[in-house]
């Protein structure tokens, strides 16, 4: 990330307000504890509207949702990375390489599906699906290891969606889940994959 996309990400109204809030969570501790806070300080800081983020991350990337870190937390580890959906564009189910998050979503609205492991033989996992919401435009949750499955899709055929996630520390690397289709029966098999992060637009 060169200096003016740094600066294009990480100077907006609003920008201490958010890192105050989330450095208040994490120093709770233990993460069930540091989620719980985080949601309620991420519900309250979108319900508000005094946090307003970079116009950047309102533009979609043709081909792929688009990742863009707006802070990074030298005493805390964490790291806040804005996602942004264009229509259609989602994730295949994922892990989260063992960390907590939370997630809020900013702008729009997402449909999750959250997954439960239910055998692993090597590198096939088998997943039994919990549930799917749509989760609108205010609201969060958080993923705390061993349920770290989802997979995220903005369902919408016209509108961007916006979501705000807050990672342990910066998530480089994540197991995605092909679907093992010689076996059926919720078989999936595990591909590393490395993630970047996208420029402001």
């Amino acid at each position: 990330m060169n200096t003016s996309d740094s600066n294009a990400l990480r100077d907006f109204p609003g920008r201490d307000r958010l890192i105050e809030s989330v450095d208040e969570a994490v120093s709770n501790g233990e993460c069930c504890a540091i989620a719980q806070q985080l949601r309620r300080n991420l519900c309250a800081l979108m319900r508000d509207g005094n946090v307003q983020l970079p116009a950047c991350v309102f533009e979609s990337v043709d081909g792929h949702y688009a990742r863009r870190e707006i802070h990074r937390s030298e005493e805390h580890g964490y790291a806040i990375i804005a996602m942004t959906w264009g229509p259609n564009q989602g994730t295949p189910i994922h892990d989260h390489s063992g960390m907590w998050c939370v997630e809020g979503v900013w702008a729009g609205q997402l449909e999750i599906t959250q997954y439960d492991l239910a055998e692993r033989t090597g590198e096939e996992f088998r997943f039994v699906e919990v549930g799917t919401l749509i989760a609108g435009t205010g609201s969060a949750g958080s993923l705390i290891p061993p349920h770290e499955y989802h997979a995220i899709r903005n369902a919408s055929d016209s509108d961007v969606a916006v979501s705000i996630h807050i990672y342990a520390e910066p998530m480089t690397c994540c197991g995605v889940f092909s679907e093992a289709e010689e076996q059926g029966d919720g078989w999936h098999r595990y591909i590393e994959k490395q993630l970047a992060l996208d420029a402001a637009a």
